[in-house]
């Protein structure tokens, strides 16, 4: 039996373009002799649907969409779709073969965590689903029902799966295929049946599906590992030796999975791309400062749309380094961008002339550095608005974290690049990039960031250290782990209390931001949902204790 593992990138409520792919891969399919072409998770619809799934003419699309395919198909298809049976809503799986849809499976375990959820939409399914092709009896289970332990598989090995089939729509974060495939091997060494993995590949929205579609033999062993970030159609062979045991053969040697840094920066570069192209945008534009958040985000930008889509203003202020003009340009330069440099002291004088009745007799202060930022965001939202382009925002989590940002301004914007992109990170990626062919000037990588609001400003005057920093975030944030956890561990009462009650009192901020990447198991937006109106902060106790709560 060869059996086609069709890894595709899906547009969320483009039906029709989608039939299209998914037929467009079975003809692929069936001239490389596969028996059975197998597609990810709701491909038909794109994941996640969302509230498309409450619409009723939405699922008659849908299921218009799974007839033509039926009719359509040249081989055996197991066909990833939203299902309505009288008023339930199922997550399903088609098998189309002959010209009709020959039988549907529902998928049991619904996901109702992080950003999932599958709970608000779907009626979770009770019956198995084997069907035989080309002398193999084939189960079929979806995405959760491998991850909420072995029940689902053995059900179907009860009623005679001597293979299973597994449609994914499996979201990245860091190190999730090796979670994958840990969890997909014991699953088939437990159950000692091979097993088939395969996931989508595109953006939508804030996630990146980053496909690495699998197969395990009846030993967990790794037999086929597909490309990271790419549409691939891989094909595998399967058929029972004298035991009637099932031996899978994949073409060509199993690839490595992608060093970490390297799959980071895939993920984002396909996260840009999918979009600005699924939205329509013909081409982005950031402020280029100088700095490596901007850098990076440049060279992102480019790697994703090639650098004629891609344009950069420079907004240089009476605080900006001359050494920061230089670096700007030089990075746009080493990428081929166009930029233009428009200089932000005029409309910055004439809001302080505007301004100084009102604040006569008061400092300068933050209020001052935000102007800034806010001319900067009018001046790129200007040039979005007259040419039609994105406008990429360039601040990264440990920023976002802790509110060291402007509302309105350096975090206005369309796309969020490396909002979950912790300092520490955005160094390594930068490095790495470079290691591709050099793009970001060596001293920007060296001398300490600023934000250039004020006269000799360093982040390091506001903030702790990036590596402390960063490693509180993930424990606060990512791990939930609090206040008097964190001193245990050895970080000083007042850094942790600092920055706990940063991070809380910037939820607010954080909620008008706009989507980025998601690259953590918790990123902020549909990961983690925290009031903005909120009375419980753990880092009072600590306070409290010391005698220093207001």
């Amino acid at each position: 039996m060869r059996i086609a593992l069709a890894q595709v990138n899906c547009r969320v409520g483009d039906v029709a373009g989608n039939a299209d792919r998914l037929l467009a891969a079975a003809v692929e399919a069936q001239a490389a002799g596969a028996d059975l072409l197998v597609t990810p998770e709701l491909a038909l619809s794109g994941y996640p649907p969302e509230d498309l799934l409450l619409r009723a003419d939405f699922m008659q699309v849908c299921d218009a969409a799974l007839q033509r395919l039926a009719t359509e198909a040249p081989l055996a298809m197991l066909v990833g779709h939203p299902q309505r049976e009288q008023e339930r809503l199922y997550n399903s799986a088609s098998l189309l073969r002959g010209g009709r849809v020959e039988a549907v499976y529902h998928k049991h375990c619904l996901p109702n965590y992080a950003v999932f959820d599958e709970v608000r939409y779907f009626t979770p399914g009770a019956q198995s689903l084997v069907f035989s092709c080309a002398g193999l009896q084939c189960g079929v289970v979806i995405c959760e029902d491998v991850w909420c332990g072995p029940g689902v598989a053995q059900a179907a090995q009860a009623q005679g799966a001597e293979l299973l089939l597994v449609l994914n729509a499996s979201p990245y974060h860091l190190n999730k295929q090796r979670a994958r495939e840990d969890q997909v091997g014991a699953l088939a060494a437990q159950c000692h049946l091979p097993i088939v993995y395969v996931n989508l590949v595109g953006g939508q929205d804030e996630l990146v599906f980053d496909g690495q579609s699998f197969a395990v033999d009846q030993h967990g062993l790794l037999a086929l590992r597909a490309p990271q970030c790419e549409e691939v159609l891989a094909l595998l062979d399967i058929d029972k030796d004298h035991a009637d045991i099932c031996r899978i053969q994949a073409a060509g040697p199993l690839r490595p999975l992608p060093e970490e840094t390297a799959e980071v920066y895939a993920v984002l570069r396909l996260g840009v791309h999918d979009y600005a192209e699924k939205n329509g945008f013909p081409g982005v534009v950031l402020g280029l400062s100088g700095g490596v958040d901007s850098a990076l985000t440049l060279a992102i930008a480019v790697d994703a749309l090639g650098a004629e889509r891609v344009h950069a203003l420079i907004m240089p202020s009476r605080y900006t380094a001359e050494m920061s003009i230089a670096d700007a340009e030089a990075e746009a330069r080493s990428l081929g961008v166009r930029t233009d440099t428009i200089s932000i002291e005029g409309p910055f004088n004439s809001y302080l002339e505007t301004l100084a009745p009102l604040f006569a007799g008061r400092a300068v202060d933050t209020t001052e550095e935000n102007l800034q930022a806010r001319i900067r965001a009018a001046l790129l939202m200007a040039y979005s608005n007259k040419f039609g382009h994105l406008l990429l925002t360039t601040g990264n989590k440990s920023e976002i974290a802790v509110g060291y940002a402007t509302l309105y301004g350096d975090m206005a914007g369309g796309f969020a690049v490396i909002k979950d992109c912790p300092k520490t990170l955005v160094y390594r990626l930068a490095r790495y990039r470079n290691s591709l062919g050099p793009v970001i000037p060596e001293r920007v990588l060296t001398r300490p960031p600023s934000a250039e609001l004020a006269p000799d400003q360093r982040d390091q005057d506001s903030l702790p250290p990036y590596e402390v920093l960063d490693a509180i975030i993930a424990a606060y944030v990512e791990e939930d782990r609090g206040a008097a956890e964190l001193i245990a561990a050895g970080f000083s009462a007042e850094t942790v209390t600092r920055v706990l009650r940063l991070i809380d009192r910037a939820e607010y901020k954080r909620r008008q931001a706009a989507p980025g990447v998601r690259i953590s198991a918790r990123a902020f937006g549909k990961d983690r949902r925290y009031p903005i109106t909120n009375g419980y902060h753990p880092w009072e106790a600590v306070l409290s204790a010391r005698g220093a709560l207001p």
